[in-house]
């Protein structure tokens, strides 16, 4: 039990014999992507996006890692027809800094929705994985469109309710 990291420890069973128990790691190449079709018609914003932010990670998977890619493609339809809860739609405001002096830019929450309703999801998802590499790499495999169409037909995304 010198300097040997526990995971490669050996360790004395029954009989007296000695048996070397792993930590198992998945590599890159055994993680299977799925690829899922969400409706958010009619879903609450937040809700929603935490759950499909945790299927981009690849939470729902048992062997989930942390420091990998494990997650799987999302396509999301009816990005137009999602809803906030209390005064939300009135008072929610998103902000951006142009990069020159008092270029704050506001937009509410209504005029997003008018312009670019699958944007607001897309912030919303984004928000919740992790500000590095990794999840920028995890946010690519997130599709958004405001109507009912889509163009992932040929993945056989597999329908599921959040």
């Amino acid at each position: 039990m010198w300097l040997v990291p526990r995971a490669i420890r050996a360790v004395k069973i029954a009989g007296g014999q000695s048996s070397n128990m792993k930590t198992y790691m998945p590599k890159a190449s055994d993680v299977k992507r799925d690829w899922y079709l969400v409706d958010a018609e009619g879903q609450v914003l937040g809700r929603l996006a935490t759950e499909i932010a945790a299927i981009l990670r690849g939470k729902n998977k048992p062997e989930f890692t942390p420091h990998m890619d494990m997650g799987d493609f999302v396509v999301v339809v009816n990005a137009d027809k999602i809803v906030v809860t209390g005064k939300k739609e009135q008072q929610k405001l998103y902000r951006r800094h142009t990069g020159y002096p008092g270029g704050l830019r506001e937009v509410p929450f209504e005029r997003m929705m008018e312009k670019h309703p699958e944007r607001v999801l897309e912030k919303a998802i984004r928000g919740m994985l992790p500000k590095n590499t990794l999840g920028r790499q995890m946010y690519r495999k997130l599709k958004v469109y405001a109507g009912p169409h889509h163009k992932h037909e040929a993945q056989q995304p597999i329908k599921i309710e959040l």
